[in-house]
């Protein structure tokens, strides 16, 4: 809520009442984390963990209001590389003159100090609390505190406890089955709190254990979080299910989620419906407070510490979870070896990867980009589909006696489909005119077979399920009275297992994903930081891990970026100014050639013309080249809208929403016309090198090719392109030579010039 100072009196936080921008997340740092860094060899200080000694930022140790230690580097195996800074005197900064031991943070001072205005944050944030119990006390089944062993969540329950009436809530703890050992050392302190104040404390977990489960999904990675949905959210929901005796409930949990944990989460409303868990209202009650608001609530109620805390997390939660960070990785490498080792070895054994490079696989963090079951060895692909005689033909691996339970969530009659049992597995036909009349069938039909051949009982269908037709067990899945509502369809790709391990068989690569930006759309901010720091950018950027890869990403398909160095393209854009409409239709063109999802949505959408959430969602969730899930689906709807905040939006008008929220594709705004000289060059060397051609071929979309137009690219029609293939002729007679008499056109390129020659132009 508010911003802080440190005080090097205390060498405690000082809040005040200026508002907070994005918070820095401020942490304690306790005599443990300074061990496990090696500070001790530069420092004094006692061996005791009851009191911090000094707060870090990120990377940046801060003792008494004075910058005292960076980090750099680190990965799992490997400790991050301690710089000191140097002070005034151009000596490396001292914590305490000649060399006297470190002081402890007064914590006594730091609360009375900031005990009346904390007293003001728990107050509103108890009545916000309140505020929700009573509008949804009457509409909701249960109130429940979402309880994970985080600091945010022990505050969460202890301003609940305060609040409500203890019949009126319960506490939920989530156990996947990888929480960090000292979480569990938490628990039953927590419970305890809670059965001495007669509260009901649950806990709710798969019945897959988390070592299982890495075997049947494959590593979890950061774009196949299978781990989430099958230990967390399933669980609970089916754990509420048990608790009010009731399949379709509806239920409010109160979220310790904040704001400033991540930029994804700064999005998040306060009070919502089906963000967190689907179905089921949310409230995210901390949702403004800051890591220093957490951290003086604790000190100043005496909250129990996840011990975790004290050995450097600066969040609890599941142990090698592939959104971490290599320092985390390495504290936890340290703090908890014989736990973390025996999910490192599932990575090794698992990965299609040689013994010699295998190290290099889990230090580099390349296990966590992973997007299919490629990556993972001894995985027969189960699954194939094709369109063959019109008709879409499947064919799936391995038998199963419950085949035709899954077969009844389908709305169609059954004279329509057609499944035949083979020696190996089954095949399912269905006829294409059908799909095409209806493309949605033609999705359900296939997510129907995945389920077929990748079901391994997980759950997750029977907690989409609220009218209680659908019953999974051990080895069997019973669906009764089906009302093809299609809930159990809301998985992604169908089935959560087809997600993680599906591959196309015969592919050398990797199929390319449409999801290429997930919820992290480039921002104007981060190119601004890129384009001022260039090469620096890569080791000093600000932006969450999920957030760089997919920049990353972004930046070389924007022909920005090679490995970790800018191009020489990088130059150019910048002198021409990065946010200008000439630099952005460059970059645009690179981008449509090498980005699936602005490639889709230059081939999909026509200009000018509205496109309703709805419309495009059908659009991408029926498009057969691609398996997108629910998620997946409402993901790059929403990055299309966030693009046109962006500079292609606002310099280049590549389009715009609309104020009832409908997107729309707009003619380009292009002041330069060698952008679209550079466009015809890119075009005709992705055609084959193929240089001659007519100016009707370059408007007639419905040919095949795998080049992209820049009249399509930029929504340009002939009365545009006539004049400015006429004026490139005259002024780049050596690139192109564009004429149009007696009814005769021809647009001829260059032979010895190629895309990289235009760009000299500029």
């Amino acid at each position: 809520m508010y911003s802080y100072t440190y005080d090097p009196a205390t060498g405690g936080i000082v809040l005040n009442t200026t508002p907070t921008g994005f918070s820095k997340e401020p942490r304690p740092v306790y005599a443990p984390e300074l061990d496990l860094l090696g500070f001790d060899k530069y420092w004094k200080y006692d061996k005791q963990d009851d009191v911090p000694y000094m707060w870090a930022e990120a990377n940046e140790y801060i003792y008494r209001g004075t910058l005292v230690a960076k980090l750099k580097g680190g990965n799992i195996f490997t400790a991050p590389e301690i710089s000191i800074p140097s002070g005034e005197n151009g000596k490396p900064v001292e914590p305490e003159p000649d060399g006297n031991p470190l002081k402890p943070i007064d914590i006594e001072a730091m609360v009375e100090a900031n005990r009346e205005m904390m007293l003001l944050i728990e107050q509103t944030t108890a009545k916000k609390v309140i505020g929700v119990y009573k509008k949804y006390k009457d509409k909701v089944d249960c109130f429940y505190v979402a309880f994970s062993g985080g600091k945010d969540s022990c505050v969460l329950l202890d301003i609940v406890m305060k609040a409500l009436p203890k019949e009126r809530f319960i506490v939920l703890f989530g156990d996947t089955g990888m929480e960090l050992p000292d979480t569990y050392e938490l628990i039953p302190d927590i419970q305890t709190i809670c059965t001495d104040k007669d509260i009901s404390f649950y806990i709710a977990k798969s019945h897959i254990t988390s070592e299982e489960s890495w075997k049947i999904f494959g590593p979890p990675s950061r774009t196949l979080r299978w781990c989430c949905s099958v230990h967390k959210t399933t669980p609970q929901i089916l754990k509420l299910r048990e608790i009010m005796n009731k399949t379709n409930f509806m239920g409010l949990a109160y979220t310790g989620v904040r704001s400033h944990e991540s930029i994804k989460r700064s999005h998040y409303e306060a009070e919502n419906f089906g963000e967190k868990v689907p179905g089921q209202y949310t409230h995210h009650s901390l949702i403004d407070w800051t890591s220093a608001e957490i951290w003086l609530y604790i000190y100043i109620h005496s909250i129990i510490i996840n011990k975790a805390y004290k050995k450097g997390r600066s969040r609890a939660g599941c142990i090698l979870c592939p959104n971490s960070s290599g320092k985390q990785e390495y504290f936890d490498y340290i703090n908890y070896r014989n736990y973390i080792t025996k999910y490192i070895d599932y990575i090794k054994n698992t990965a299609a990867i040689t013994e010699a490079n295998i190290n290099n696989y889990i230090i580099d963090e390349v296990w966590k980009a992973r997007k299919s079951g490629r990556d993972i060895i001894n995985n027969p692909c189960l699954y194939a589909d094709k369109t063959e005689n019109g008709y879409l033909c499947i064919e799936t691996i391995g038998k199963k006696h419950y085949y035709k339970e899954w077969l009844k969530t389908l709305d169609l009659e059954d004279d329509i489909y057609s499944v035949e049992e083979t020696m190996t597995g089954y095949i399912g036909k269905i006829p294409e005119s059908i799909i095409k009349m209806n493309p949605s069938i033609g999705k359900k039909f296939k997510q129907v077979f995945r389920k077929i051949a990748y079901c391994v009982n997980c759950k997750l269908c029977e907690a989409n399920c609220s009218r209680n037709s659908l019953t999974v067990s051990n080895d069997s899945i019973t669906i009764q009275e089906c009302t093809k509502c299609n809930n159990c369809h809301n998985v992604n790709t169908g089935c959560i297992v087809f997600q993680s391990k599906f591959y196309v068989k015969g592919e050398n690569t990797q199929m390319k994903s449409l999801n290429t930006m997930s919820d992290h759309v480039p921002e104007t901010g981060w190119l601004e930081m890129f384009f001022e720091k260039k090469n620096d950018f890569f080791s000093e950027h600000t932006l969450g891990p999920n957030q760089f890869s997919y920049f990353k990403r972004y930046l070389k398909d924007a022909g920005l970026r090679e490995k970790n160095i800018v191009t020489p393209f990088t130059s150019l854009v910048n002198r021409l100014g990065w946010n200008t409409d000439v630099a952005q239709g460059l970059m645009y063109i690179n981008l449509v050639s090498s980005n699936p999802q602005l490639c889709w949505y230059i081939s999909n959408f026509d200009i000018n013309k509205l496109y309703p959430r709805e419309i495009v969602l059908n659009m991408l969730s029926s498009d057969l080249n691609y398996n997108l899930s629910t998620k997946m689906v409402n993901t790059i709807y929403k990055a299309y809208g966030q693009l046109t905040e962006t500079p292609l939006g606002t310099s280049l008008h590549f389009g715009h929403v609309t104020d009832s929220g409908d997107l729309v594709r707009t003619k380009c705004s292009i002041s330069d016309h060698r952008v679209i000289l550079y466009g015809l060059y890119k075009f005709a060397e992705k055609c084959g090198d193929y240089r001659e051609f007519t100016l009707a071929t370059l408007l007639n979309d419905s040919i095949e090719r795998d080049g992209i137009s820049p009249t399509r690219i930029f929504g340009l029609d002939r009365d545009d392109m006539v004049p400015i293939l006429l004026g490139l002729s005259v002024k780049y007679p050596d690139f192109i030579n564009a004429s149009f008499t007696h009814d005769l056109e021809k647009i001829t390129l260059s032979s010895d010039k190629a895309s990289g020659d235009v760009l000299g132009l500029f």
